[in-house]
């Protein structure tokens, strides 16, 4: 029996997309030379590995419902030229957030864009922030003591690719007891003619005592067809926190997958937030290694999923060591046709006692042609611990729309509201206020159909200066 390790690409073995990826790995070695001997051998060893197990497809059993095996018999381009520095980023694409100022870091087409052409910054802290291609020469030490090394659950062919193929990504490092006191936004900007396929690699280190605010935007400035493979290898230090927002708003031609891992060391502390609002299919993995006694991670995502969309939130929490938390909420509505998948798993090893995890996800379907597959999973191999998990797929309560519309609200302003109430418990968790504002503001134009302003809308969100308030029964939803 043949094997895809034997097969020759010429023969046709590969799907369209693997034979691309095959024939342009020569080539992508000579863009990336200079690098180092490290990463040069992790890229020919994920090759390597790729050849032989392909890109994951439905009889894999985390891919068996994911719309990701559309891509594979689609022809894209592997590289674009690196995007010269002509214009400033918010000429390219403008992000606003009333009262929210932050670093701004972009990536244009999976490439450090900097017009002041630094593609490596070093502040007056010692904050390092820039082109991981730059910080592989500059501070190799760091580099190298965590680059590869974080990211070692749920590898597939895809993150095999992204270690393969990558072209640049963002850089920071954070100091032993430097507090970063603005929060940093990376920008990840698709604009092209072409029909990319868009490799990025982000390292994200903060050494002990430090903390840390990253904003993660995903976002297309045009509606052609891309998928972006994004990898995202983050190290907390001991008594450490990061606080990791990632948004999400993409065209309905684009596939996104987004995988971020974490290394917890001791007394460290993480609290994520996922909000998905728009994308043609979205998998976000998130892998969390709790390594440190009294280590916690608090992870919460948002989706609102209409036509046929389709969002992949793939969750893995590692307790390795006794005395950690782990905590997570992630809640969808989704309408038409879309689709959502939940996979969570904690594994709580046998030394891991006097652990707390505690796991949930709730769903809402708008119609009867909306899908959601859940699957919460608890592997526990401590006696000692306090664990917990739970699903519910529903729709919107009768009682509670009856409730609203004897008081005035017409049907769909009162289905507006319900749903709004419903999503607010994740994005009350955003612990910066500008950004929760701006971030509620986002859910509630999302859940009318689209990102846009209706004055005759009760929630007035294009008016920031008038307070919302509603006094809702939350037993009745």
């Amino acid at each position: 029996m043949i094997g895809k390790s034997d097969m020759n690409p010429s023969e046709n073995k590969y799907s369209v997309l693997e034979t691309n990826l095959i024939h342009s790995f020569e080539t992508s070695l000579q863009r990336a030379s200079g690098e180092q001997k490290s990463v040069r051998e992790a890229r020919m060893l994920a090759y390597e590995t790729f050849k032989k197990t392909g890109l994951p497809g439905r009889k894999d059993e985390k891919w068996r419902n994911s719309k990701f095996d559309q891509v594979t018999d689609q022809s894209f381009e592997l590289y674009s030229s690196k995007p010269g520095y002509t214009h400033k980023v918010s000429e390219i694409f403008h992000c606003s957030i009333h009262g929210f100022t932050t670093k701004v870091e972009s990536l244009l087409n999976g490439w450090y864009y900097t017009p002041e052409e630094i593609p490596l910054n070093t502040m007056d802290n010692g904050v390092v922030v820039g082109s991981i291609q730059m910080a592989q020469k500059q501070y190799p030490e760091v580099f190298e003591q965590h680059f590869g090394k974080i990211a070692k659950h749920n590898v597939h062919g895809y993150s095999l690719v992204n270690t393969a193929f990558f072209n640049d990504g963002l850089f920071i490092y954070v100091p032993d007891n430097v507090h970063v006191e603005e929060s940093v936004q990376l920008i990840k900007m698709v604009n092209t003619i072409e029909k990319l396929m868009i490799n990025s690699r982000n390292l994200v280190v903060l050494g002990k005592n430090s903390h840390l605010s990253l904003m993660h935007c995903d976002d297309s400035i045009n509606h052609q067809a891309s998928m972006i493979n994004t990898v995202t290898e983050i190290f907390i230090g001991e008594n450490a926190s990061l606080d990791l927002y990632k948004l999400q708003n993409i065209n309905n031609e684009t596939f996104l997958i987004n995988s971020t891992s974490v290394n917890q060391q001791r007394s460290s502390r993480l609290k994520v937030n996922v909000i998905t609002l728009n994308g043609g299919a979205i998998r976000n993995e998130l892998n969390v290694d709790l390594q440190g006694e009294g280590a916690e991670a608090d992870l919460n995502g948002i989706y609102l999923m209409d036509r046929k969309q389709q969002v992949d939130n793939q969750v893995f929490v590692n307790h390795a060591v006794p005395n950690c938390n782990s905590s997570e909420l992630f809640k969808g509505v989704l309408d038409d046709e879309s689709s959502a998948i939940f996979n969570g798993f904690v594994l709580v090893n046998k030394d891991a006692q006097k652990t707390n995890a505690f796991q949930r996800n709730n769903n809402i379907l708008m119609t009867s042609t909306a899908k959601v597959d859940t699957m919460p999973f608890l592997e526990i191999y401590a006696d000692d611990v306090k664990c917990s998990h739970g699903a519910t797929i529903g729709q919107l309560d009768n009682d509670a729309m009856f409730y609203l519309m004897q008081r005035g609200i017409c049907k769909r302003d009162a289905r507006l509201l319900l749903m709004y109430a419903f999503a607010a418990e994740v994005a009350d968790k955003i612990d910066i206020r500008p950004l929760r504002v701006s971030i509620e503001d986002m859910v509630k134009k999302r859940l009318r159909g689209e990102l846009s302003i209706c004055e005759k809308c009760v929630l007035h969100c294009s008016t920031p200066d008038i307070p919302m308030e509603f006094e809702i029964d939350m037993s009745k939803i």
